[in-house]
């Protein structure tokens, strides 16, 4: 029986692929510690990759590289600060050792705070995009440089928001989040030459540990915003990662997927605030 994805949102999922659609291939998935990161590292396992996770705490990693076993593929946790440009090589050297290449780069370490827009300090606006885009494009242009153009292959997947909407209390990571989705056409655009592609993922409200620390009151009105009636659930968002790495999804690039159950479709779900006098 296949692993389960742990505690809480993660459920024990039989795979949509076959089990050796992305054998052979090495994956690096940043975040891989908790939500659709771990979800992403566990399908990719579950299709046939071996999988490097990394981010900033040990102790989720090296239970996802556990999971990763479980379902019969080689799992390598890689404790690192991606903000931080050593721990970046660090950590690319460090897969590359122990795999020989890297085929499948998943971007999902992100963070932000909710907050009125004009609260939000400087040095808070600079904390979320250090973080959901600075280092995205930092671990991208260093797993292109060592290893996917001399190799002349490789997929990019940044996980963002939409692009074409706000969410009020986060216009920090709507900004940064929806900057991914430009930066994955222009790289696809300048890396096709190098047979690179290059997606981003907007993903909705998805059950994580993450979302359910905002409260069950704002967790209950994005709910209420989701056409299909309820959360997303990371397998969901991990299984259109998993077949954009497969020959399936081989002709896919620059493009962002938008995988939130028709919330962008609907648009703000509850009427705008009232003026104020």
């Amino acid at each position: 029986m296949a692993a389960a994805y742990g505690s809480g949102p993660y459920t024990s999922r039989r795979s949509s692929l076959a089990p050796d659609a992305n054998a052979g291939r090495v994956a690096l998935v940043s975040g891989g510690g908790s939500g659709i990161g771990r979800a992403a590292a566990l399908e990719l396992a579950r299709t046939g990759a071996a999988v490097a996770v990394c981010g900033r705490r040990a102790v989720p990693l090296e239970e996802t590289a556990r999971l990763i076993a479980a379902e019969g593929s080689e799992g390598l946790a890689l404790p690192g600060d991606l903000r931080e440009p050593a721990d970046v090589e660090r950590l690319i050297n460090r897969t590359l050792e122990r795999f020989g290449r890297i085929d499948v780069l998943v971007n999902c370490a992100g963070g932000q705070f909710q907050a009125p827009a004009e609260e939000i300090t400087d040095g808070g606006w600079r904390a979320v995009h250090r973080l959901s885009l600075e280092a995205a494009f930092r671990v991208a242009r260093e797993a292109a440089r060592a290893a996917m153009i001399p190799q002349r292959r490789g997929l990019v997947v940044f996980v963002g928001f939409s692009p074409t909407r706000g969410i009020p209390g986060f216009a920090h990571a709507c900004a940064a989040r929806a900057a991914l989705s430009n930066l994955a056409c222009g790289l696809a655009l300048e890396w096709s030459r190098y047979n690179i592609r290059v997606v981003c993922l907007a993903a909705g409200a998805i059950a994580t540990e993450a979302l359910e620390g905002y409260g069950a009151e704002q967790v209950a009105r994005w709910r209420r915003a989701v056409p299909l009636g309820r959360l997303g659930e990371p397998f969901e968002v991990a299984s259109v990662i998993a077949f954009l790495a497969s020959a399936g999804g081989a002709y896919i690039t620059g493009t962002t997927i938008t995988v939130d159950g028709g919330a962008d479709a609907w648009g703000l779900g509850e009427p705008p605030p009232e003026p104020l006098a």
